[in-house]
């Protein structure tokens, strides 16, 4: 007997309600529901989220910092009926707004964000780590993090001539970001969402 997935267009994907408060990713035209994760997994991305935003009010910058609410239209292969949900994502406060009427997916034809944060799990280590990087690369996302509690580092990409340059932090390094010079946290502050 065999097993057919349903397919889904974006405009499918962007219409699509299953009547349950599961989100999903649409990844190579298939639903993929997204995991609530490990408890450390969301303490992690809220304590990102919250540092962001405590440092876009510090600096005065007309951004906002979004965790897990904003998807993002993304290549896969030769396609582009894949949206991505990143754990943490700072745009711009004019670009939200513009969302507020519509759903929240930055579409190609759109700007990308500034920064995202894919914190990493068992089940999604090599999507974030490998696929991601490269869509994300595609989209001209400018600084992208992967924050990797398994392997107890941070790894930060920031996107040079269409490529990702990455740098790895460790332990009481303080993590160093271009969207965020002044930032002091260390990886282990970062690592278990805390002070």
């Amino acid at each position: 007997m065999a097993i057919t997935t349903q397919r889904f267009t974006l405009k499918d994907y962007l219409n699509y309600d299953d009547g349950t408060d599961i989100s999903y990713e649409l990844v190579n035209r298939e639903l993929l529901p997204m995991t609530l994760g490990m408890g450390q997994h969301g303490e992690i991305a809220d304590f990102i989220n919250s540092n962001f935003r405590t440092e876009i009010e510090r600096l005065g910058r007309e951004w906002v910092s979004k965790q897990r609410v904003i998807g993002l239209q993304s290549p896969r292969g030769d396609r582009w009926d894949t949206v991505r949900i990143p754990d943490v994502v700072v745009l711009p406060a004019a670009q939200w707004r513009e969302l507020q009427n519509r759903e929240a997916v930055i579409r190609l034809d759109e700007p990308p964000p500034l920064l995202v944060v894919e914190v990493i799990s068992e089940s999604t280590q090599g999507v974030d780590y490998r696929a991601k990087r490269s869509e994300y690369s595609v989209l001209d996302i400018p600084e992208y993090w992967i924050v990797d509690p398994l392997a107890q580092k941070i790894a930060i990409l920031t996107l040079a001539e269409g490529w990702y340059d990455a740098t790895e932090f460790t332990g009481p390094h303080v993590v160093k970001s271009l969207t965020f010079p002044e930032l002091t946290l260390t990886v282990e502050q970062l690592l278990t969402g805390d002070l």
